[in-house]
């Protein structure tokens, strides 16, 4: 007496490997800690973007002038055969930076991480352009409309500006900055 098995009839959609994205919506926190890594986010960008523009001795004060082969570091002058102090230096904060996060590893991902800092930022843009979590949400939701464009389009448009300008000050780096800015 043996059963008789039948083949399951083949389906006829493939199954998707794929789950499309859920977009998440962040809420705006508060307390302590958010209120500290705000004053950190604006105490690094603000150095970040302000630093190439500082003068020191007639000079930018921070630059890494790759084709002349020379840094210029707050006044003092790097050339190639200075290379091992400039090696030493970043060793050293390299090093820092692994001890301060032996010590204390979330301070650094949480603060100072330069994807939390932009993060951050784009997540304001985003709240100030859209509203708060629920009407994000709302937002999407609903049809298409003036408003939504509106909205939408000058959420990108700010992003891309925050974008474009911190490429700029990137390049600034590398290169006099007030020769590109000109």
């Amino acid at each position: 007496m043996h059963a008789k098995v039948t083949a399951a009839a083949p389906q006829s959609t493939a199954p998707s490997f794929y789950e499309a994205a859920q977009k998440i919506y962040p809420r705006e926190v508060r307390g302590r800690f958010a209120t500290k890594r705000r004053w950190t986010v604006f105490l690094l960008l603000g150095l970040f973007y302000s630093v190439d523009w500082i003068s020191w001795n007639g000079q930018q004060a921070l630059l890494f002038d790759l084709p002349a082969r020379k840094f210029h570091v707050f006044g003092l002058t790097l050339w190639p055969q200075d290379f091992v102090y400039l090696a030493l230096l970043l060793i050293i904060a390299a090093l820092s930076l692994f001890f301060i996060t032996a010590l204390a590893g979330r301070v650094f991902c949480g603060y100072a991480c330069p994807q939390t800092v932009w993060t951050e930022v784009f997540l304001w843009i985003e709240q100030w352009t859209e509203g708060t979590r629920s009407q994000r949400q709302k937002l999407d939701q609903g049809p298409w409309s003036f408003e939504k464009v509106l909205r939408k389009g000058g959420k990108q448009l700010l992003w891309l500006s925050l974008a474009f300008y911190t490429g700029f000050t990137f390049v600034g780096y590398f290169m006099p900055i007030r020769s590109i800015g000109a």
